[in-house]
C-alpha cells in the first residue's frame, strides 16, 4: 500500500471494523499477560478487548504513516448493531435478543454504510486516527486514545506473529 500510495500519489485508506462494544474491555484495556488464559476468560470482556485492539491498531497505523510521510489513512468504526449470530451461545438470552433485534437493529446495508463512507467518501480524505459511528466521527474513551497502549499492542502483536507463534499458548 505504501508503494502504491507513493507511486500513484493517491491516498490509501485502511478501515478497521470495530464496535462500540470496545467499552466492555477489561479494566486495563488489553490483558497482555492473559491473552490465552482460559481461567480468566470472560466472553464479553474478550470481545471488548478485541474491538479495542482494532481501534488501537488503526491509531498506531496512523502514527506510523504520519511519521513515514505516507499518504494512507487508518480509521476504525462501529457499524451499528446488526442482527447476527454473535449471541448464539447465550441460550435463551441470545434467542430473546435476536428476536427483539428484528425490530430495532440495523439492516445489513445500513450496517455497511459507515464502512463504505469511511472507505470511499471524499469528506473523509486526509482524516486518520478517528473512530466513526453512523458516518460521523464519534468520541472514544481515554483507553482507546492511549498511544502508549497502542504501541505496546503493536509490539506485542509483532513479536507474537514474527517469532514462534506457539509462544502464546497456555
Amino acid at each position: 500500500m505504501k508503494k502504491t500510495a507513493r507511486d500513484s500519489q493517491k491516498e490509501g485508506r485502511i478501515v478497521n471494523v470495530s464496535s462500540i462494544g470496545y467499552i466492555a474491555a477489561y479494566r486495563e484495556g488489553i490483558c497482555f499477560d492473559k491473552i490465552n488464559d482460559r481461567t480468566s476468560y470472560v466472553n464479553y470482556r474478550a470481545y471488548g478487548q478485541s474491538k479495542l485492539a482494532n481501534i488501537l491498531h488503526a491509531n498506531e497505523l496512523t502514527r506510523r504513516f504520519k511519521e513515514e510521510g505516507v499518504q494512507i489513512t487508518a480509521n476504525s468504526l462501529h457499524p451499528g448493531v446488526i442482527t447476527t449470530n454473535i449471541l448464539r451461545h447465550l441460550g435463551l438470552v441470545g434467542g430473546i435478543f435476536n428476536w427483539l433485534s428484528n425490530y430495532v437493529n440495523k439492516s445489513i446495508p445500513q450496517g455497511a454504510s459507515t464502512t463504505c463512507y469511511v472507505a470511499l467518501h471524499p469528506q473523509v480524505k486526509g482524516v486518520s486516527g478517528e473512530f466513526f459511528a453512523d458516518s460521523n466521527i464519534a468520541k472514544t474513551s481515554e483507553v482507546a486514545k492511549d498511544a502508549d497502549l497502542a504501541k505496546k499492542l503493536w509490539d506485542f502483536s509483532f513479536k507474537a506473529t514474527m517469532s514462534n507463534p506457539t509462544s502464546l499458548s497456555s
